[in-house]
């Protein structure tokens, strides 16, 4: 075991020196793959021979020997086939496509990077991605499609700083640059290739950096700086024939004698284009066979030299035409394998950008569920206590003296302003989540705006600031609506104006705009003489926790979140607020709303509170003091009650004992009420159709849809002491 590890590790050792080294000593490459491929053979490890083989026809391909490149990738195919190794068939593949293209076989060429390219993407292989994309580039700039070329180069370098390989990156940036100055762009094209430059030296890829002088010394051509351009030749031309890159090798020598023909040295450009068409012929490099061949057929021509003229026009069209027109000609009929090979590349970049939309949405569910039962119990924590405390005084304000009613009264609006802010936060939160609805009853609504003044009435008299109201006659006395909302809109309005008012007056306005049946628009607005507000803040005053610049003291101090909710819960109510101010002479806020005319309700004190004598209820509720007030509450009203501290009991007598009604909290140990409503209404019991309400001070539980159906209502903490009779009252008169 521990043997052939060692011959892996070294076979792969071997290998990884070998492509390192090709960059500065390919002999010394193509000595230690043959090494690798020896043990390989020994050790009888297909996968290790599949490797050793296509890193031999990598190099062979480089040093122009075509026809062994070949014969090593094909045999590379045929151990990966075996294993089915479908990456080992795309790294030999692409070996073969280099071999076809680089030989003028465009067409084969561009059919293998294809098949290579289909199976890199399914691995996410950025590496050989990048590489074969700027070899499609390539083919694609060869056969005059820029646009193409330009995008696979695009694809190349994105794909190589994916992988954080500056070789692969600053590869690109050769034709690329070539690219730039075909479109007359020199300035561009010089910046890119010398950013290819100080890539190459920065990664030491002596190779690569031919390559990328080369195209520097085209830029200097174009730009008629020719000693420039011909110093960066001859740089490049040293370098590829120190490695013997036969490519690298006919194609610059080809530009250099571009170079002496532009100069005038026209026998020197002479002897060097036989040169590299001598050359190309034993290498079998056409494209630049036949471009030597034209530019030597267009210098004998202007010489008058038709014999010589002739000859090199017919190596010209021979070679032109088995190289380009030919291969165009096949491209044009695999261009539905193109296309296709497109289609699936724009099909998988959608299918990941689908996957990280896919994770970004779970990402934002979870902070949502997070946010939702942070809500819910800080929703529960924060009103529970509350409710007993709103409880308690409403209570004793039916028994308490006249001085004591004082005292009850300010404790009252104490504890409601603390309510309002608590609601501004909680519901806010759920508002922002879009999960708050309108729940309308009948309400007295000359009654709770009346409610509004006298709950800050206090707060104006001690800034010493007029607090008024004003109600149209034609207003109906009773509407439809979810006064606990229009609450909170009307007394964050009311409460700022008289923050920002030192003298003066604040005014409750409300109009009867028109009715139509029996609905009414009605027009609510709040004005006050205080500071006023800046034009330029104005816009900003809706958004969630601003604050205005004007407050500079805690006496004026707040959420910030006051205005944003206002907007938000006018917006339910299918309306919006406008803001009318100008800075030192007030402000007046408006809106409208269309409201449903109520038949009129009784107070509490005048109903017959008999009505609900000797009615029983299940009450379950885990809070001492809660259960203590409702307790009280309840015996006042002539309700029996049958109290329980967790949900299982709360099943359990639900089984035993037949009741009116039963009030469930949502959080209890041992099972919550969500449960055990569900388990009473499920099962077969006496109380399987008695109406349930969920008694809570969790903002967040109606949202739970899985468990709606279980309860009648919701009973929000603290309390409405009106609101709970007629909830009850109305059940029994249903029933």
């Amino acid at each position: 075991m521990t043997q052939k590890y060692d011959v892996k590790s070294e076979i792969t050792n071997l290998l990884e020196q070998s492509y390192k080294h090709r960059v500065n000593n390919l002999q010394e490459s193509v000595k230690l793959a043959n090494e690798a491929l020896e043990l390989s053979e020994k050790a009888n490890d297909k996968s290790l021979i599949g490797k050793s083989l296509n890193m031999l026809s990598l190099f062979n391909m480089i040093s122009g020997r075509g026809s062994e490149a070949l014969s090593f990738a094909e045999r590379a195919i045929t151990y990966f086939e075996l294993l089915e190794d479908e990456r080992g068939v795309a790294d030999a593949k692409y070996s073969i496509a280099g071999i076809h293209y680089k030989t003028n076989n465009y067409h084969l060429g561009m059919i293998y990077l294809i098949d290579a390219l289909v199976i890199y993407q399914k691995y996410s292989d950025w590496h050989n991605q990048s590489r074969t994309q700027k070899s499609l580039g390539t083919i694609y700039e060869i056969l005059g499609d820029e646009n193409n070329a330009s995008e696979a180069y695009r694809i190349a370098i994105e794909t190589a700083k994916k992988c954080k390989n500056k070789n692969l990156e600053s590869n690109v940036y050769n034709p690329m640059s070539g690219i730039l100055l075909k479109k007359h762009k020199p300035k561009e094209a010089l910046e890119v290739i010398n950013k290819s430059i100080a890539l190459k030296l920065e990664t030491g890829d002596d190779r690569g950096l031919a390559f990328a002088i080369y195209g520097r010394g085209k830029v200097y051509a174009y730009n008629r700086k020719y000693e420039k351009a011909s110093s960066d030749y001859l740089k490049a031309l040293g370098i590829h024939e120190k490695y013997n890159d036969v490519f690298g090798i006919g194609m610059t020598k080809h530009k250099l004698a571009q170079l002496y023909l532009e100069v005038g040295e026209q026998e020197r450009a002479k002897t060097l284009l036989k040169e590299v068409v001598g050359f190309g012929e034993k290498y079998n490099l056409s494209r630049t066979k036949f471009k030597a061949s034209h530019l030597l057929y267009e210098i004998y021509r202007g010489e008058n030299d038709q014999k010589n003229a002739l000859k090199y026009l017919e190596n010209y069209l021979i070679e032109k035409d088995a190289s380009i027109n030919s291969q165009t000609l096949r491209v044009i009929e695999n261009y539905e394998r193109i296309s296709k090979i497109k289609y699936e590349q724009q099909e998988e970049n959608l299918r990941r950008e689908k996957e990280a939309i896919i994770i970004k949405k779970k990402q934002a569910e979870e902070t949502a569920n997070m946010r939702q039962a942070f809500l819910s119990a800080m929703s529960h924590e924060i009103r529970t206590p509350l409710n007993a405390v709103t409880s308690i005084i409403s209570m004793l304000k039916d028994r308490a003296d006249e001085d004591d009613q004082k005292l009850l009264t300010s404790l009252q609006f104490s504890s409601k302003n603390l309510m309002r802010i608590i609601n501004d936060i909680l519901d806010f939160s759920k508002l922002d989540s879009n999960k708050m609805e309108l729940e309308m009853h009948p309400v007295n609504f000359e009654e709770l705006i009346n409610n509004i003044r006298e709950t800050y009435l206090g707060m104006a008299l001690e800034k010493g600031v007029e607090l008024n109201v004003q109600i149209d006659v034609a207003i109906s006395k009773f509407y439809m609506l979810d006064e606990t909302k229009l609450f909170q809109i009307l007394g964050n309005l009311v409460s700022n104006a008289i923050k920002y008012t030192n003298e003066g007056t604040v005014s409750i306005n409300i109009e009867l705009m028109s009715s139509k049946g029996n609905k009414d628009r009605v027009y609510f607005s709040v004005q006050d003489t205080g500071v006023g507000i800046d034009i330029d803040e104005q816009h900003k005053l809706f958004d969630s926790f601003y604050i205005p610049s004007t407050i500079t003291t805690r006496n004026n101090g707040g959420t910030g979140l006051g205005l944003a909710i206002v907007k938000k819960i006018v917006e339910l109510y299918g309306s919006s607020i406008i803001l009318t101010s100008e800075k030192g002479k007030g402000s007046t806020f408006g809106f409208e709303l269309v409201l449903q005319q109520a038949k009129p309700t009784i107070h509490i004190d005048k109903k017959q509170t008999d009505q609900l004598k000797n009615k029983t209820a299940i009450l379950a509720e885990d809070n001492e003091v809660n259960a203590l007030v409702m307790g009280q509450l309840f015996k006042k009203w002539g309700i029996k009650i049958k109290r329980v501290k967790n949900g299982l009991d709360a099943v359990e007598i639900a089984k035993k004992i037949k009741v009116d009604f039963i009030l469930m909290d949502i959080h209890m140990p041992d099972l919550n009420g969500f449960d055990a409503a569900k388990l009473i209404k499920g099962s077969v019991n006496e109380n399987q159709h008695t109406p349930i309400y969920a008694l809570t001070a969790d903002v967040t539980a109606v949202n739970n849809d899985d468990y709606l159906s279980c309860f009648d209502g919701f009973l929000w903490k603290p309390l409405q002491i009106d609101r709970l009779f007629d909830t009850l009252a109305n059940q029994k008169k249903n029933n």
